[in-house]
């Protein structure tokens, strides 16, 4: 990292990207999100579905303009709880983990994640903090 950078304006970057990332479905901003992601075939999520889970960035532009912006889906609010943002020495790589509350409908219907773990990874590239890898899981000792 370089020594003039401050960390915490850095944290302060990223965690703005991490809002975004969910944040951007509440007005369907496109731009906003695409900016979010790295645009490179190796970005990946794992979803807490099997049949949600993501590889490359042609795939999360299909997910979002065949999902996300249909009129059936409507984002309702989320909540970012216990963010943990952690960087690398060198400065650009960055990690995180938090619990995610994300409340949305499906055809009128509730489709909201509850207490989801979350964990991610950015990089650094061109100067922007860019998410390459994603994690959402429930817990399986809570009933």
């Amino acid at each position: 990292m370089d020594r003039g950078q401050n960390i915490e304006d850095e944290k302060a970057e990223i965690s703005k990207v991490i809002h975004a990332s969910i944040g951007w479905a509440a007005t369907k901003d496109k731009e906003l999100v695409f900016s979010c992601f790295a645009d490179d075939p190796e970005l990946f999520w794992f979803s807490p579905r099997d049949d949600g889970t993501l590889h490359g960035y042609k795939a999360f532009v299909d997910l979002t303009e065949n999902f996300f912006m249909l009129d059936d889906f409507k984002a309702v609010r989320y909540e970012i709880r216990d963010l943990q943002i952690n960087m690398s020495r060198s400065g650009d790589v960055a990690w995180w983990h938090a619990r995610l509350d994300d409340f949305n409908e499906w055809k009128g219907q509730p489709a909201s994640w509850e207490d989801v773990r979350w964990t991610g990874v950015l990089e650094k590239r061109d100067g922007r903090w860019v998410i390459v890898q994603m994690h959402f899981s429930g817990a399986t000792d809570k009933q």
